[in-house]
């Protein structure tokens, strides 16, 4: 299985004190150093974390894979087309929440989404669509012709009884099993830390995780390499 990392919130961090420092580019060359198979980051309409400068910084300097989260607006697939990622993740995208809420609502019109797609595939970008754990989402992803899909698994990091948890696991599961045999990538995030993710690395067909706030937070007392680390232990089973 492999590690994506989520730098935002070294910006986030930045950001409270409106200077130059934790720099999010800086800890992503940390993230690459210690054995992570790509970088995230998730520019939102506000800004209010990472920074178009950060974007255009990240794209020179990631030697893995940049994943470019980002709402499907005309303003976002601009500057997808001129910063080329290796990835863009689609994801929906509220002003007032403090974090993605939940997986794009793909059951309605997604006429403008598929136009999207098509844009990005057009300028060789790969696209992978953020959904919640359901059999309809994941056909309408491949309606939409992305390659990738990332389960949202905030309600599982959510649960606090072992029957909710084991049955929010087996609907992930079964889902990422369906989307594998027709062709779809599968990866996973949201709300995974050290503790979680072990049911989830145990499900063979999720080639792939992003984590971000549980390994920035353990950086603050470990440092980040180190708490990079021992994520990677963790999801290649080297514990």
């Amino acid at each position: 299985m492999k590690l994506s990392i989520n730098v935002d919130h070294v910006a986030t961090l930045r950001e409270a004190r409106g200077e130059n420092e934790p720099d999010p580019v800086v800890a992503a060359g940390i993230c690459e150093l210690a054995g992570a198979d790509g970088i995230v980051c998730h520019l939102r309409e506000d800004r209010r974390h990472i920074n178009d400068r950060d974007v255009r910084l990240l794209r020179e300097i990631v030697n893995t894979k940049l994943d470019l989260e980002m709402a499907g607006t005309d303003e976002m697939v601009k500057i997808a087309i001129e910063i080329l990622p290796d990835l863009v993740t689609l994801v929906p995208e509220k002003r007032q929440e403090l974090t993605t809420e939940g997986g794009l609502d793909l059951s309605s019109d997604n006429s403008r989404l598929s136009d999207v797609i098509k844009e990005l595939h057009s300028k060789d970008i790969k696209v992978s669509l953020f959904i919640d754990p359901n059999p309809a989402a994941v056909d309408k992803a491949i309606e939409l012709n992305a390659e990738i899909i990332e389960l949202h698994t905030g309600r599982f990091a959510n649960m606090r009884t072992e029957k909710d948890v084991l049955l929010e696991l087996s609907r992930i599961g079964a889902v990422a099993r369906m989307a594998s045999e027709q062709g779809i990538i599968v990866t996973a995030g949201h709300g995974l830390h050290y503790s979680n993710i072990f049911p989830v690395v145990n499900i063979p067909e999720i080639q792939e995780v992003s984590i971000g706030h549980s390994i920035i937070s353990r950086a603050v007392f470990t440092g980040l390499h180190k708490a990079v680390e021992d994520m990677i232990r963790i999801i290649r089973k080297n514990y």
